[in-house]
């Protein structure tokens, strides 16, 4: 049996599924939790300490009244917090980053204006996005940005959207469509692969041309977003329960959150965080991840393994900038690609 650390190295904490917008690309505000059933922060004193990272989401995780006293708990517990919220909550958000100035922000905006309260469907949503990472940069927070979840619908303004943040000196975070039971979504598609892909493809150009190592990187991300949207296999294998993992707002802590179904290895409101970790049921679901096919490619599985096994990114980047630097495109090979 394969040897697994005695803890993850990266947690993402869903707080809550109430949420006050309404993103056509997920239906979680259909099914909200009742506040009184959440995980308290009781519960979240049961996660391990020693993390890399933790990531706080929702729903809208800043609709959670107690995100001062989670955000103290969890503090110690790890190297870095970040906050993907939609931007609408700015005087809570200011309040906490007044607290605690080395939070990570990341607001998720769909897109310039029109675009981005289409989707997101929250009146005057970007105004309220920009005014409050402006509000934070004044401020003098450093790691704050955009998180744009990539569709037919919004393609066209990846690009501006990436040269608005990089002007601002904000970070950009991209992902595209999934299905799971977490979106309450399974019939997400993108119906033209090559116009998305191709505004893709720009922003890989864009971010291999930047003088910013991290920039690199994340172009190799988006190059494996670009091969989820034409189905090919996944560039690097899925540890998912392994290297990182999940907890939602009834306790369940489970390896992913990408799969169709709910499947928990165990629940933290009922068992120390070592008891689920290490239990005949957080292996059942980590042999499930070793056979899922669903290839999925976001942040929370992909970056944990691109850190582990750097030399294949790596190598991609090496090759890949020395082309750009040469005038020439980055190659974006897809074997698996469907001519569609």
């Amino acid at each position: 049996m394969q040897k697994i650390e005695s803890q993850p190295k990266e947690i993402c904490i869903i707080l809550t599924y109430r949420c006050n917008a309404k993103c056509n690309m997920c239906d979680v505000w259909h099914y909200p939790t009742k506040a009184g059933e959440e995980i308290t922060i009781e519960d979240i004193k049961k996660l391990p300490s020693g993390l890399r990272f933790i990531n706080i989401t929702g729903g809208e995780p800043f609709i959670r009244r107690d995100i001062e006293e989670i955000i103290k708990v969890i503090r110690p517990k790890t190297e870095r917090i970040v906050i993907s919220n939609n931007g609408f909550f700015t005087e809570r958000i200011v309040n906490l980053c007044e607290k605690y100035p080395d939070l990570g922000i990341r607001i998720s905006t769909e897109g310039l204006q029109k675009t981005n309260d289409a989707i997101r469907k929250i009146p005057g949503g970007f105004d309220r996005t920009l005014r409050t990472l402006l509000t934070l940069r004044r401020m003098g927070i450093k790691d704050i940005g955009f998180g744009m979840t990539v569709q037919d619908m919004n393609c066209k303004d990846l690009l501006p959207l990436y040269e608005l943040s990089d002007a601002l000196g904000y970070e950009f975070a991209t992902a595209t469509l999934h299905n799971s039971h977490y979106f309450h979504k399974l019939d997400n598609v993108i119906n033209d692969k090559e116009m998305v892909c191709s505004e893709f493809s720009k922003l890989i150009t864009e971010l291999l041309k930047s003088n910013s190592v991290k920039k690199w990187f994340r172009a190799y991300f988006n190059y494996g977003l670009m091969n989820y949207i034409y189905g090919g296999k996944r560039f690097l294998s899925c540890e998912m329960g392994t290297e990182s993992c999940f907890v939602d707002p009834s306790g369940d802590v489970l390896a992913c959150n990408g799969m169709d179904e709910k499947i928990p290895m165990g629940n933290i409101k009922e068992q120390t965080f070592d008891e689920i970790w290490n239990s005949e049921e957080a292996e059942k679901v980590r042999n499930m991840v070793k056979v899922c096919q669903k290839q999925c490619w976001m942040v929370g599985n992909a970056v944990p393994v691109i850190k582990k096994y750097l030399h294949k990114p790596a190598a991609w980047v090496l090759k890949n900038k020395l082309r750009v630097l040469l005038n020439k495109e980055p190659l974006l090979c897809f074997p698996d690609k469907n001519p569609e």
